[in-house]
């Protein structure tokens, strides 16, 4: 399971946040092992990244999955995704 699961019920999307210090950030291994998780699940899937600095993402980025999002505590207003065709969205 991932470190917090929040239902966006106007969107129907399942946010999947994962603590960096935790588990990692969500690297295409993890993503897959959350979309197998989640797999009968009928909410869109968002999979998110909290970092506590923008210096501790530096150390990750090359393992953060495309499609995802990464959010950072020192910014946090903010938002970064990783490429794909929409912005915060399942795909």
């Amino acid at each position: 399971m991932p470190d917090v699961v929040v239902h966006y019920l106007k969107r129907n999307w399942l946010v999947l946040i994962e603590a960096v210090t935790s588990h990692g950030p969500v690297d295409a291994k993890r993503r897959n092992e959350l979309e197998a998780v989640f797999t009968n699940s009928t909410a869109g899937l968002v999979f998110v990244t909290a970092f506590l600095t923008r210096s501790d993402m530096a150390k990750y980025i090359h393992q953060i999955s495309w499609e995802t999002e990464v959010w950072v505590a020192e910014e946090p207003t903010h938002m970064i995704h990783f490429n794909g065709e929409r912005f915060l969205g399942p795909y």
